[in-house]
C-alpha cells in the first residue's frame, strides 16, 4: 500500500516551521484520538498516520532525508535511520513518544490523561464537554422488538466559524510565553526537609498551553455554541425501567476543541393496558364466569404483537396459571425470551335476575356442584352466591 505524503497528512507546506508542524500534529491527534472516536478503526489509523508523519517531520535530520529521498529515506526497512511504520506501533508507543506535544508528561500510560480536564502529570489541559441525560419512554412493543429513536437535543456544539478552537479563523492563537506551550508550570520550594518541586496548571493560559490573539466573534472564544441537534440512537430489545444507555460522544462539545461528553439515555416504561411485566415474563389476568369454568370456553389473549386464542378446558379451576412459552419479552443480554402467564380468576355479576337465581339455587343442589371444604377452604359455589347477594 502506497503511503501518503507526510506534509499532506498534517496539512502543512514543506516550508512549515517546527512550531507549525507541532500545532498541525496536535490538531490531528485531538481530532482522531481513540477516546474521541471509540471503536473507529479508520480514525485510529489516521491517528497513527499523523504520529508517524510528525515523528519524521519534527526531527531535522529525518525531515532532511525525507525531503530528499521520500519515504525510502526514513523507512526502517531501507536502513533510513530509525523510522517506524504506523502498522507496527501500538497506542502506548505513540503516547510515550509524543508526550511533549501535550505538556511534556506523556499520556499517562495507555490512558488519555493529557487530554483530560486535568492530567496526573500536569500536562496541557484539553476540556471535556459535560454529559447529557435524557429520559426515553418506551412501549411494551418497543421493548419487545428494540427501536431506533430520534432525539432533538439542545446542547453545546463546536463553533463552525472557528472550527471549535475559539480563535478567529480557527488558528489565530499563539504559544503561551509563561509555560512555553506545556500547559503547566513547575515551582521549587525550599523546606526544612529540602527542596520540594510542585507542578500546577499554568495561571496565564489556564493549562491550555496557548493564548488566543483574537477571539472568535461567534462563540466569544469558547469554541462552543448553544444549538440543537437530532441524534439517532438504537435501543436494544429487552431493556427495562431505570436502565441507562451510554451513547459515547453525543453529549456537549468540549471547549476549544476538547472532547465531547456522552449522552446518557434513561429508560422508562409505558404501562400496557392489559399486560403486566414481571422481569422477562408477562402476566395477563383472565376472568371467567361459572359456566365457563364448568363447560370450558375459548378465550382471546392479548400478546405484545397481536391476540391469540386459548382453549380453556371444562372443569378448569380458579387461580390456575396457563403458560404461553416464548410470548414474553427477550432478555437484554440475548438469553432467550420470557413467557406469557395467563392467570385465571373467577368472575360473577353483581346483580342477577330472579330466573338466574333459581337456576343457581337448583345447581347448588346438584351433586356435581357440591364441594367438600378442606382445611381453610370454603365451598366455591357459596363464594359465588355471596357475591351474587
Amino acid at each position: 500500500m502506497t503511503k501518503r505524503d507526510f506534509y499532506e497528512i498534517l496539512e502543512v507546506s514543506k516550508n512549515a516551521s517546527p512550531e507549525e508542524i507541532k500545532k498541525a500534529y496536535r490538531k490531528k491527534a485531538i481530532q482522531y484520538h481513540p477516546d474521541k472516536n471509540p471503536d473507529n478503526k479508520e480514525a485510529e489509523d489516521k491517528f497513527k498516520e499523523a504520529a508517524e508523519a510528525y515523528e519524521v517531520l519534527s526531527n531535522p535530520q529525518k525531515k532532511q532525508r525525507y525531503d530528499q529521498y521520500g519515504h525510502a529515506g526514513v523507512g526502517g526497512a531501507s536502513g533510513g535511520g530509525g523510522g517506524f511504520s504506523q502498522h507496527d506501533m501500538s497506542m502506548d508507543d505513540i503516547f510515550s513518544m509524543f508526550g511533549d506535544i501535550f505538556g511534556g508528561h506523556g499520556f499517562g500510560g495507555g490512558g488519555f490523561s493529557g487530554f483530560g480536564g486535568s492530567s496526573r502529570g500536569g500536562g496541557r489541559r484539553v476540556h471535556r464537554g459535560s454529559d447529557l441525560r435524557v429520559k426515553v419512554t418506551l412501549s411494551l412493543k418497543d421493548i419487545a422488538n428494540g427501536v431506533e429513536k430520534k432525539l432533538k437535543l439542545k446542547k453545546y456544539k463546536a463553533c463552525d466559524p472557528c472550527n471549535g478552537t475559539g480563535a478567529q479563523g480557527g488558528n489565530d492563537y499563539t504559544t503561551c510565553s509563561t509555560c512555553r506551550g506545556s500547559g503547566h508550570v513547575t515551582r521549587v520550594t525550599n523546606t526544612l526537609l529540602g527542596q520540594m518541586q510542585t507542578t500546577a496548571a499554568c495561571p496565564s493560559c489556564n493549562g491550555e498551553g496557548q493564548m488566543i490573539k483574537n477571539k472568535c466573534t461567534s462563540c466569544g472564544g469558547e469554541g462552543v455554541v448553544r444549538d440543537e441537534e437530532v441524534v439517532s440512537i438504537k435501543i436494544p430489545a429487552g431493556v427495562a425501567e431505570g436502565m441507562q444507555l451510554n451513547v459515547s460522544g453525543k453529549g456537549n462539545a468540549g471547549r476549544r476543541g476538547g472532547l465531547n461528553g456522552d449522552l446518557l439515555v434513561i429508560i422508562t416504561e409505558e404501562n400496557h393496558p392489559e399486560l403486566i411485566r414481571d422481569g422477562n415474563n408477562l402476566i395477563y389476568n383472565l376472568f371467567l364466569s361459572l359456566p365457563d369454568f364448568a363447560l370450558g370456553t375459548t378465550a382471546e389473549i392479548p400478546t405484545v404483537e397481536n391476540k391469540v386464542k386459548v382453549k380453556i378446558e371444562a372443569g378448569t379451576q380458579p387461580e390456575k396459571i396457563l403458560r404461553l412459552r416464548g410470548k414474553g419479552l427477550p432478555d437484554v443480554n440475548g438469553y432467550g425470551k420470557g413467557d406469557l402467564l395467563v392467570r385465571i380468576h373467577a368472575w360473577a355479576p353483581k346483580k342477577i335476575s330472579d330466573e338466574e337465581r333459581k337456576l343457581l339455587e337448583k345447581l347448588q343442589q346438584s351433586p356435581n356442584f357440591q364441594h367438600t371444604p378442606g382445611t381453610g377452604d370454603k365451598n366455591f359455589f357459596e363464594k359465588m352466591k355471596n357475591i351474587f347477594d
